[in-house]
């Protein structure tokens, strides 16, 4: 068993890192610019520099040398910029750059005769009429420099077509990804944009109201909807299991909002027999609970059933039946551990959803919970926080994975693990 485990412990790895490298793309790459969400579209340049550089946003998103900055923004003229002779384009930064670091600041050019330099003098290249940019590396000064920069044209005329500024790295591997990866390595999910608060801190504070909602949700839906469905088994085709059948196909029918608003309403509301909102005591819990249950059961039920009835037909049950053994000792003793496997899978399977807690009930109960957290990070777009709970859902279901693989060896003998 050891050598099994140990195997797929190293098959674990590379999903975990495509989980990590798929969050980082949907987030930093696709998903557009973090500071624009958190500070707002009326945000200063510099404020959104300054709130990239406290992150880590104002990297290159991979690798490499060169990265864009605020201080002057990717500028194209559509239909060009004509500088004859003599003329002086001063280049303005928006803020003042960062102290003792090198700038590249490049002119796309589209047509040129003659030939320009740049001012500062320290930082003159001549351009001949081969090339398409005119290009000029510059390092500033201990305090930086807010002072413009100068395109001078000595003869001639130039097209401009693009301006473009970028600050260059200390390494070609000082990136976002790199970052990424040396905050996972020391167990940091980063911090929050909305509150300024360690993810890690928000997520052991609201695993706890999860866990106390969702696990008695898990074991009371389990234990009832596989009793129903042994039930329905020991009594198959008769009044008993056609009536809980109707039963299970009226919840599932109901749609799960149904539920919530039904039991705040009247079972809390109107009847007062369950607290409406809060999680002050144990008691804030009997309602979205029961709910939750209730909810599920009408699925669970059907598909426990239909279980054990396709366990019920197999030759084994007819041999056992013929050997004298009577249906309640067939039911446990021969069907049950036979219909273990599909049991196990469905159960192992809903693990992982456990950590993440319940969405609606959280919210609509005032459950402090990682369902409520993970609702509020997605509406006010909080990327480190939905990243975070992405990536330990993530682990944890391949670790559920794994845990139903050593169950099968447990309730299957003919099951082995090699």
């Amino acid at each position: 068993m050891i050598p099994f485990i140990i195997r797929r412990v190293l098959t674990m790895i590379p999903i975990i890192l495509g989980v990590i490298l798929i969050t980082f793309l949907l987030f930093n790459v696709v998903g557009g610019s973090p500071a624009s969400m958190a500070l707002g579209k009326n945000a200063s340049p510099q404020a959104l520099e300054e709130f990239d550089e406290q992150r880590g946003f104002n990297k290159p998103a991979v690798l490499g040398w060169w990265t864009s900055t605020r201080a002057l923004p990717e500028t194209r003229f559509a239909e060009g910029l004509t500088l004859s002779a003599g003329t002086n384009f001063p280049i303005k930064m928006l803020f003042p750059l960062q102290p003792d670091t090198v700038y590249r600041l490049r002119c796309g050019i589209s047509r040129m005769a003659g030939s320009v330099s740049w001012i500062p003098a320290s930082g003159v290249t001549a351009v001949s009429p081969a090339h398409d940019s005119a290009e000029l590396i510059f390092r500033t000064g201990a305090k930086g420099t807010a002072m413009p920069v100068t395109l001078f044209v000595q003869h001639g005329t130039l097209d401009v077509r693009s301006l473009l500024l970028s600050r260059r790295m200390p390494h070609w591997y000082d990136s976002q990804l790199v970052h990424y990866f040396k905050l996972l390595a020391r167990f940091d999910l980063g911090t929050s944009l909305a509150t300024n608060e360690k993810v890690t801190t928000m997520l052991k504070r609201g695993i706890g109201p999860s866990l106390a909602l969702t696990i008695p949700i898990f074991f009371g839906g389990l234990v009832l909807s596989v009793g129903l469905a042994l039930v329905c088994a020991y009594w198959r085709n008769r009044w008993v299991d056609r009536v809980l059948v109707i039963t299970a196909v009226a919840l599932m029918s109901v749609n799960y909002l149904v539920w919530i608003i039904f039991g705040q309403f009247f079972m809390a509301y109107k009847l007062k027999w369950f607290p409406i909102w809060g999680f002050e005591a144990w008691s804030y819990l009997l309602l979205p609970v029961i709910i939750g249950i209730i909810s599920g059961l009408g699925s669970n039920l059907r598909f426990y059933r239909t279980v054990l009835l396709d366990e019920l037909y197999k030759d084994y049950v007819r041999t056992a039946y013929a050997k004298g053994l009577g249906p309640t000792a067939v039911l446990f003793k021969h069907v049950l551990p036979n219909a273990l496997i599909p049991i196990v899978t469905n159960t192992a399977l809903a693990l992982p959803f456990l950590y993440t807690g319940s969405l609606l009930l959280e919210s609509f109960f005032g459950v402090p919970g990682l369902g409520g957290l993970s609702v509020n990070a997605i509406n006010s777009s909080d990327v480190d926080v939905v990243r975070g709970v992405v990536l330990v859902g993530a682990i944890l279901y391949v670790v559920a994975s794994l845990l139903t693989d050593l169950c099968y060896a447990m309730v299957d003998p003919r099951v082995k693990l090699k």
